[in-house]
């Protein structure tokens, strides 16, 4: 199966390297969210020559065609997932001891519409901490 920043980067005409398609694995298969540090740990046990430089262009490269997602989740750290364009989901922090918690909540979001609409705004966006 081809990892979903495999696909999107097909569909926008973004050349994959080899080292590129490593590093989209690394990310799609996480399971947390990882920061550029462990994806690098994570690629080098792939292949052990890429270089932390190479991961890092391919990361900003990633956020700024918007395959990926970058998170703050507050420690000094950004954070990555793939980007998900048919789903939408937040993440809940445990500030004790940094575990991120992925949930959806159809009523969280319906009330933030509702309130937007309120003030008279259409949301297109939020980040509630």
């Amino acid at each position: 199966m081809v990892p979903q920043i495999e696909k999107l980067c097909l569909e926008k005409n973004i050349k994959l390297t080899e080292n590129r398609k490593i590093i989209a694995r690394v990310i799609s298969e996480s399971k947390d969210h990882p920061n550029v540090e462990e994806v690098f740990d994570r690629v080098a046990k792939i292949k052990p020559n890429i270089g932390i430089a190479t991961v890092y262009r391919a990361v900003r490269m990633f956020e700024e065609e918007g395959v990926i997602t970058k998170h703050d989740f507050g420690e000094g750290k950004a954070r990555y997932e793939e980007l998900y364009e048919d789903e939408h989901h937040d993440h809940l922090i445990d500030i004790k001891n940094n575990k991120v918690v992925e949930f959806c909540n159809d009523e969280i979001e319906k009330l933030q519409e509702k309130i937007a609409a309120n003030l008279g705004y259409k949301l297109v966006g939020h980040r509630l901490e």
